[in-house]
This record gives C-alpha cells, sequence and structure tokens, in this order.
C-alpha cells in the first residue's frame, strides 16, 4: 500500500525510474517537472496544508492522463489530480505526483442546445464552458465564486455548488456521465438516468451494463455492498442537500436509480480519475432582480430562510456586516452599494418570464421575509458590485476585522436550513468561547456557512487550540444534524472529524467502497478513508518569520515578511483573466499560463523561502529568483487580490536582501539609476547630442547590451531641453513662499498663477516627465492654471526614487526619498495639495513612501496631500477648484490605457469621472501596456512583454478609429505603444491643454 506520510524534502532524484516512465507517458521533459521550484509551487492549494510532492505532471492529452495514472497504480505512487488548486479542505495536495490538468486539458466537446449539455475535459474553468454555452441561452447552474479559475474537474472532486445552486442544485444534480479511471487501472463511463455503463474492462473489452443495480457490477462487489447496508445509507446519507461529507452513497440506492455517477462526483479524487463529463445546462435567467433584504444580526436574516425558500429563489446569500466593513476597509465606500438598514442581510435572486414577472415575484417574496428593511436591486453595476463582495469574500475573509490573518478549515459546514439560525447562534457562542473571530457569510438557501477564523496558526504551540476548535465545531454540527462540507469537501481539513457525525458502520462502509475502488490506496491518499490528522501538515507553523531588515517595514503585518507573503492564502484570482470587470491581475500568468508566473506561485515559493525545508537558500535563492523574473512590478494585485497581497512590494523586498553590499545585475545600474543619468544629460544640456548617438541603431544596440537590455527595444528619446531648465528661463515667475511659516525653511520655490493662497498648488514633476517628456507638465500648468490654481513649482529635485525600488535598492531609495520629503514635506504639512505627472511615481507616494519612512511623520502628510490630476480637478473645494469646468470634449472618442499604479493605488475612477464630465465617450482598457518600467526593457523578458501588450493595448490601438484620441499617463505606457504600434498616447494633461481657450 503507498504510504500517506508527506515527506516535504524528499528529493525527486531518489524516484529516477518513477520520472523516467513519467516522461515516457506523457512525451516530455517540460510535462513532468520534479524541480524543487516547481514541487514548491503545488506544494498547498487554497487550504493551510502543504504536502511537497515528488514531481508535478502536466498531460497534454486525455490518453497521456490515463497513461500517468498507469504509472501510479503499477509504482504505487500517490497521484493527487488538482484543478485550478482553489480546494480550500487540502483536496489537491499530495506527496507523490501532483497533475495539473488546467494547463493542456481545457478542451470544451459538443455543446447540444437541444438535449441542453456540453462535453468538457476535466481542465476546464467554469467561466470558460458559460461563455461558450452563452450563445445558446444556456449555463451551467452551479457557479462557485471562484468560477473564473475553478475547473470542472475539481468542481467534479469536490461536488461544488454555488449561489444558484438552491435552484440549480449542486455538480452532483448536474452531472450526465464521467469518464473514469479507477485504482485498479479500469476504464469506465457512468452514466445518470438509467444507471447505463459502457465499460471498458481489463482485456480491453467494451460493453455497456444497463439496468440499475447491475450497473454497479462495473466494480466488483459494490452492488452487494449498497443492498447489504440499505438501510445505513438510507438513514445515515443524502439527509439533506449540503450533505456533501463522506461519499454520497445515497445516489445508488435502488431508488435513486444506482446512480454511480452521481456518487462519484464529491470523492475528491480518491476512487477515480476524472478523465471528462458530460453535463447538464439550463436556460440563462435574463430577468433575474436582486432583493438584499436587512436584518439585526446574520442568525435573524437566517430564521428567515425557509419562508423565502417557498417562493422559488435562484439565490439566498447571506452576508455580515463585519465582512462588508472589511470590503469598505479594502476598496472604499464606492465600492460598497447603499444596503438596507441591517447587521446581517440576505442577498435573494428573483427569477421570472419576464422582468415584470421577476419584480411581482421579488415583492411577494419580500413580503414574506420579516422585515420591512429591503431594497431591490436591477442587474447593472450595482447589482454587480453586490454579488462582487459575495464573490470576494473568501479573501476578503482573510482577514479578521482587527486586520489580523483568518484561515480556512472551518470553511463551508452546513446544516438543514431551517436549523440555520440556531445554529449560527451556537456557532457564534463558540467562537466566543475560543476567542476565535470570523466573518461568516454563505450560501444560506442551503444552510451552507462560510467562514475564516482568526485563530493563531503563526508557531507551533497554536496547534492544539486549532485542534480544539475544529473538533468542537464539527461536535456542534453534528448536533444540529448537518455536516462537515457543504459544498468544498472534507479533505486532510475535516477527513479524521468524520467519526463526530458517522457512526463506525458508515465509516466502514466509506473504508469498503475504498476498496473496491482503489485497494492500493494511491488515488490521493490521506483523505476521507484512512485520513491524516487535521493538524499534520499545517503550513504557517513552520514558516520561519523573517524580521524587517532596512528594506519596507510591512506595517500591517507585524514587521515580518513571512506574514506578509502568507496573506497568500491561494484563492487563485491571480489566475482569473478579470479584464471585462476591469482588473488588472496578473499580466505574466495570462501571457504565460505557468503557475510560477502567477502572484499566487510566487507567493508560494516565498512561504517555501520561510519554511527553509525545500527553498534552501533564503533571498538569494535560484527558485525565488526564477518565480519573481518575470512579475513585471504592477502592483495590480495590491489591488485586484482580495487578500491584500503585494507581490511588487516582495520582489523588491527579495532583490533588496540578495543583492544588499553585492554586485548586482547590470539592469540595475542601467534602468534602476535612470533619473540619475536622465539629470546629468539634462544638467549637461547634451540632450541632442544624446539622441543623435543613440539614433544610430548599431551604437544603440551596444548600448542597450552593455545595460542588460534586449536590443530589439529602442532608447527613449532624451528631451533637448529638460522641464526644469525651460521652466527657469520662464519670465513672470515670482519666488512664493508666502504665509507658509516657519514649516518652509530651507524650501524654496516658484509660482505662477493665481495668488490666492488658497488656491496654492504644488507641481511635482518626477524625472521622467522632467528630463524625457517636459511637454506633459507645462501642460500640467495651462490646465492648473485654467482651473485658478496658483501653481508652486519646487527649485529643487524631488525623485521618489521608483526605479531604486523597483529593482530592489531600498536603501538608495531611502535617501532619495528623504530628500523628497525635504522639498515637498513643507507644503504638505501646510495643507498644500501636491499634484503628480506621472502616475507610478505618484503611487509611490501614495503607498511605498509610507512603507520606507514609516516613522517620518512628514511621509504621512506628502502621502495625504498628494494627488493625480483628475483627483484634484475633480475634489470638492477648498482643494478642488471652484466653479470651474473642463473643456469640452463633447467630440473626442477616447481610449485610456491606465497605468498599473494608477489602476492599484490611486484608482482611475477620478480620470474616468473628469473626461465624462466633460463629455468624452470613453472605453478603459484593462491590463498592462506590458513595458512595465523596467521590466519590458531587460533581456529576456521582450516575448512576455509583448505578450502581455497583446492582451489589450495592443488589439486597441489596431482597433482605434484616426481620430480616436489614445490616452495614457503613465511614461511607460506611452513608450510601449510607440516601440511596439508606432502609436502616439498622450497624457490627460495634455488632452485638456489642447482645448482651453
Amino acid at each position: 500500500m503507498a504510504t500517506t506520510t508527506s515527506d516535504a524534502t524528499a528529493p525527486a532524484a531518489a524516484v529516477p525510474d518513477l520520472l523516467a516512465a513519467l516522461r515516457s507517458a506523457v512525451g516530455g521533459v517540460e510535462a513532468v517537472d520534479a524541480s524543487t521550484r516547481r514541487r514548491a509551487e503545488y506544494s498547498t492549494d487554497a487550504s493551510n496544508y502543504r504536502v511537497v510532492p515528488q514531481v508535478v505532471v502536466f498531460p497534454r492529452d486525455v490518453d497521456e492522463l490515463v497513461a500517468v495514472t498507469e504509472v501510479a497504480r503499477s509504482t504505487g505512487t500517490p497521484l493527487t489530480v488538482r484543478g485550478g488548486g482553489t480546494s480550500v479542505a487540502g483536496n489537491a495536495v499530495g506527496p507523490g505526483i501532483v497533475v495539473d490538468t488546467s494547463r493542456h486539458l481545457t478542451a470544451i466537446g459538443e455543446i447540444d442546445p437541444e438535449a441542453r449539455t456540453a462535453v468538457v475535459q476535466p481542465g476546464v474553468v467554469m467561466s470558460s464552458l458559460q461563455a461558450a454555452a452563452r450563445p445558446h441561452g444556456l449555463r451551467f447552474g452551479p457557479d462557485p465564486s471562484t468560477q473564473n479559475r475553478a475547473t470542472l474537474g475539481g468542481m467534479i472532486g469536490n461536488n461544488a455548488c454555488g449561489p444558484h445552486a438552491v435552484a440549480y442544485g449542486r455538480t452532483a444534480d448536474n452531472v450526465v456521465a464521467l469518464d473514469v479511471v479507477d485504482g485498479h487501472g479500469r476504464r469506465f463511463t457512468a452514466r445518470s438516468g438509467a444507471g447505463a455503463l459502457d465499460v471498458v474492462d481489463g482485456h480491453g473489452r467494451r460493453f455497456t451494463a444497463r439496468s440499475g443495480a447491475g450497473a454497479l457490477d462495473v466494480v466488483p462487489g459494490l452492488g452487494d455492498l449498497v443492498t447489504t447496508h440499505l438501510g445505513t445509507i438510507r438513514t445515515e446519507l443524502g439527509r439533506f442537500g449540503r450533505q456533501v461529507s463522506g461519499y454520497s452513497l445515497e445516489h445508488l440506492t435502488p431508488e435513486r436509480g444506482a446512480d454511480l455517477a452521481k456518487m462519484l462526483v464529491g470523492t475528491e479524487g480518491t476512487l477515480v480519475t476524472v478523465l471528462g463529463a458530460t453535463v447538464n445546462l439550463v436556460p440563462i435567467a435574463d430577468a433575474a432582480v436582486l432583493v438584499v433584504l436587512g436584518y439585526p444580526d446574520m442568525p435573524s436574516a437566517a430564521d428567515a430562510v425557509p419562508a423565502l425558500l417557498a417562493h422559488a429563489p435562484l439565490a439566498v446569500e447571506g452576508l455580515d456586516a463585519r465582512l462588508v466593513d472589511v470590503v469598505r476597509r479594502h476598496r472604499g465606500e464606492a465600492h460598497v452599494p447603499a444596503l438596507p438598514p441591517g447587521a446581517g442581510w440576505l442577498m435573494v435572486e428573483m427569477g421570472g418570464a419576464t422582468r415584470e414577472e421577476a419584480l411581482e415575484r421579488a415583492r411577494a417574496m419580500a413580503a414574506d421575509a420579516g422585515t420591512t428593511a429591503a431594497r431591490v436591486i436591477p442587474p447593472g453595476p450595482e447589482a454587480s458590485s453586490m454579488w462582487q463582495i459575495r464573490a470576494d469574500g473568501a479573501g476578503l475573509a482573510g482577514r479578521t476585522p482587527e486586520g489580523a490573518q483568518a484561515w480556512p478549515g472551518w470553511e463551508d459546514a452546513a446544516v438543514p436550513p431551517e436549523r440555520l439560525g440556531a445554529y449560527l447562534r451556537d456557532f457564534d457562542a463558540l467562537m466566543a468561547e475560543h476567542g476565535v473571530e470570523g466573518l461568516p457569510y454563505g450560501h444560506f438557501g442551503d444552510g451552507c456557512i462560510h467562514v475564516r477564523l482568526g485563530i493563531p496558526l503563526e508557531r507551533r504551540d497554536d496547534v492544539p487550540g486549532f485542534r480544539a476548535f475544529m473538533t468542537d465545531a464539527a461536535r456542534l454540527v453534528a448536533s444540529h444534524g448537518g455536516s462537515l462540507s457543504g459544498e468544498h469537501g472534507d479533505g486532510r481539513a475535516r477527513s479524521e472529524l468524520l467519526p463526530l457525525i458517522y457512526s463506525p458502520e458508515t465509516l466502514g462502509l466509506f473504508g469498503a467502497v475504498k476498496q473496491l475502488f482503489d485497494p492500493g490506496d494511491v488515488l490521493n491518499p490521506g483523505v476521507l478513508v484512512d485520513p491524516r490528522p487535521i493538524d499534520a501538515d499545517l503550513r504557517r507553523p513552520h514558516a520561519l518569520p523573517i524580521a524587517r531588515s532596512t528594506g519596507f517595514a510591512f506595517p500591517h503585518d507585524d514587521g515580518d515578511l513571512t506574514t506578509a507573503v502568507h496573506r497568500c492564502v491561494g484563492v487563485g484570482k491571480c489566475r482569473a483573466d478579470s479584464g471585462a470587470s476591469g482588473g488588472f491581475m496578473c499580466p505574466s500568468y495570462l501571457a504565460t499560463r505557468d503557475e510560477k508566473d502567477s502572484t499566487r506561485g510566487r507567493a508560494r515559493v516565498l512561504q517555501e523561502m520561510a519554511n527553509g525545508t525545500l527553498v534552501t537558500g533564503g533571498a538569494r535563492s535560484a527558485e525565488v529568483h526564477e518565480v519573481l523574473d518575470l512579475c513585471l512590478s504592477c502592483k495590480a494585485c495590491s489591488s485586484d487580490c482580495p487578500a491584500g497581497v503585494d507581490m511588487a512590494q516582495y520582489k523588491a523586498e527579495v532583490l533588496h536582501r540578495a543583492y544588499r553590499g553585492r554586485l548586482r545585475p547590470r539592469t540595475h545600474y542601467a534602468l534602476g539609476w535612470l533619473p540619475r543619468w536622465s539629470r546629468l544629460v539634462a544638467r549637461l544640456g547634451v540632450g541632442r547630442l544624446a539622441n543623435a548617438v543613440l539614433g544610430v541603431r548599431p551604437l544603440a544596440k551596444l548600448v542597450l547590451a552593455a545595460g542588460g537590455m534586449d536590443t530589439r527595444r529602442s532608447i527613449p528619446a532624451f528631451a533637448p531641453t529638460s522641464f526644469r531648465r525651460w521652466w527657469s528661463g520662464q519670465d513672470g515667475r515670482h519666488h512664493s513662499t508666502e504665509g507658509m511659516g516657519e514649516a518652509t525653511a530651507g524650501a524654496t520655490s516658484h509660482a505662477t498663477g493665481a495668488t490666492d493662497p488658497v488656491r496654492r498648488v504644488v507641481l511635482w514633476t518626477d524625472s521622467f516627465s522632467d528630463g524625457f517628456d517636459p511637454d506633459v507638465p507645462r501642460a500640467m500648468i495651462r490646465v492648473l492654471q485654467a482651473a485658478g490654481y496658483e501653481v508652486i513649482v519646487p527649485d529643487e529635485d524631488a525623485c521618489c526614487g521608483l526605479t531604486w525600488i523597483s529593482t530592489g535598492q531600498l536603501d538608495g531609495a531611502k535617501g532619495r526619498l528623504g530628500g523628497l520629503l525635504s522639498v515637498l514635506g513643507p507644503y504638505a504639512v501646510n495643507g498644500i495639495p501636491i499634484v503628480g505627472v506621472e502616475p507610478s511615481c505618484t503611487a509611490v507616494l501614495r503607498s511605498d513612501l509610507l512603507d520606507l519612512l514609516p516613522e517620518d511623520p512628514r511621509a504621512v502628510a506628502v502621502a495625504h496631500a498628494t494627488r493625480t490630476l483628475a483627483e484634484l480637478l475633480t475634489a470638492p473645494p477648498p482643494v478642488g477648484p471652484d466653479a470651474w469646468e473642463p473643456p469640452s470634449l463633447a467630440d473626442v472618442t477616447v481610449v485610456a490605457q491606465p497605468h498599473c499604479h494608477h489602476h492599484s493605488v490611486m484608482g482611475y475612477d477620478a480620470d474616468r469621472a473628469l473626461l465624462r464630465a466633460a463629455g468624452a465617450r470613453v472605453t478603459t482598457l484593462a491590463g498592462c501596456c506590458g513595458l512595465a518600467g523596467n521590466f519590458g526593457m531587460e533581456k529576456g523578458h521582450y516575448e512576455v512583454s509583448v505578450a502581455v501588450a497583446e492582451h489589450a493595448l495592443l488589439p486597441a490601438l489596431r482597433a482605434a478609429d484616426p481620430d480616436t484620441v489614445l490616452l495614457a499617463d503613465g511614461f511607460s505606457c506611452r513608450t510601449q505603444a510607440q516601440d511596439l504600434a508606432g502609436a502616439q498616447m498622450t497624457h490627460l494633461a495634455q488632452l485638456l491643454a489642447a482645448r482651453l481657450p
């Protein structure tokens, strides 16, 4: 029998025969990866558990997947099949072979609109199936919140449900047929309905077994086992809809048609490997209306659920005030729609043949809701925002209301809906008894509650408290007739607790079923039958602290890089293409579709760096630098990741630790010191000469190669006259420190425009705008003066150190930021707004500045005073302009490429609002341009940079009409457009200035 022991450090070289057999089976080295880095990426899923595999395999077709299962069976090697890796119960990690189906097994076969079925491979992402079915007016019914990265194979493994399962049922209820191979190597197709089975036996003979219980004969002994235990099955299993724990053997009873296909759903890869599936589709409910109902608290909301179910809702979801508060803090007040009064809410979706019928049914439902606090929200942006709160719950609930880390584990327990209110009251009492915080939410219509536990798990001494709470919680759910799992499976998180809800006879029956399908215990061992202890293989307690160095302070993570990287709980939103909803994360993964290039994959390797037993070289380890290499430092994860991961910051910190006091890569000097070179050229007045020299292509290539850059790139032209040199020669400037007080001691500036001191604004010109594109700050001055501002331009240079930060030269960055505070600090502490020109530099002042110089009070003042042009012009007085209207853009069509840091740190809402107020028609692109400062210039990044640009920017440039204004405030975005498409993009200030009278 295969071992179920997790040896996290066992080298893959110990099994050369296994690797040889796998490479022969799948036909290539790349598809079989036993590298330390790859094993680190797949050492965990979205759960608390860490089990390092010996090898990760990426089969390219179903035949290769079958071959891999045969290698596992013949060698006795544990096999765990994984889709999107979003399993929160530890179902998708294993000690032997981990198979990733999401890379290649993504084909959607026939969609039959008449039969309302679709054929899918196991790696198909659910949202891809929804998109393929949409033209037929159809969709797959169950829709978990991770649907834009969860695979159908994973949903089948866990019996996933989602909000609309109350109307459409679980995944098991929507499976027509499963193509599977079991632990004996038997491949067969289990079909729902009459119980027919298409079978290929061990002799290669294909036949069809039919007629109810006889269909179970494909697994010898299964029919007799069910017949012998019918009483137990009928009384202990299938008692309510969300009883997912254990094996759902109720589907094998005669009255349910001996439906092996449905029974295999939710077996978590322990009985069979799913090779493909035929699933049912349902009509899209176009007329659905969302009703939000308010109650004093969550249990009161739960009490109302049974009455609502009588109205056949499409979804009944619960939200707690504590979770909504987290959304407000994380995303801002604007991202939370107006809610009816209360501290607990139900989101109820009602359908109908028409909008009027849906509204009528919604009103009837609300009348039975036991509350007068109700809002009807028609389909549109507001309803989408409400659903987004729910969709991001898994990540947002990963922090307690106080901001501490919260963990999965007791993630989706379920009780009969009529018991939900009582269960929630008892669960609140249990959390209080253990001193545990949590943010409950979930599928109230099905009695299923999600909650992350604010229980300490940072130290090994914390583990007994974790076990005690989990055990008491299992007893509690059992007392309410519930299930440990309502849709995510038991996995490593709950399998050991099954004896608390099932009798010894039922547990013995589960073991007997496992023996019939997989006697060698090869398929996902340690789960469900003969489980690993719930406190074995925990990831976080075995990670060592990485205390603060001279880099980032990580104030939100107790100054500990380990705590910071463990913000990633693996929900995998970075693997989804969220461009349709305005998301930017994660551009490198969207380009390569390789886990190592996802935010999650990088975080996992950094977590292994903190553990130190697999990735042993610390910040200098090759594995760490491999996963960080294609990180664009776009910071999109800092806003788009619901867990608040900031991989750009982690990358900068790692580079700082790895190279501090050592010789650095050439690009760190060539590009990391670019503001220094730019200032030197401007000071010497040799911009034209430099451009002439670098305009000779062979010479430019030599310079690029010498600096570690890709020779296919062009070098941006230096401005013949820098902005500062131009500004110093302007007539009519006057020294202006009047009314500034002692806070301006040592600061000099020049100002122009209005003389009312209330209307002053500091124009902060960064190194890029000063040395490469001075027309932009000149346009800024025109716009600000037209809006009634006195524009102050400090005489001293104030560099934010952006390029030092992106290359991990944090000591140098802090030095430059210290100088910047000396220049801009006096204005900020006196309440004068600072408007930035370059979004990436503006973002430094709003984010990284506070983490690099947290103890300098001027940093807080500067961060609060700094704004983008659009933020300033749309702010209310006295900061914003008084009775000023932007010039008309009524005849202008704009295609806007927001800079990644603009999107991530400041947000683009103010720019969009300003453009629309001016009358422009605006299309906003989602996603990085691909240059991302120094990233796209560096040798080895060109192909990925272009692939990222092809995601949104380049197609938009090619499709744009000649009269369309191509807008990009970011210097790197404008450079990328020019370099790859020969397109001229303009800054917002230039667009507005050109329309001024």
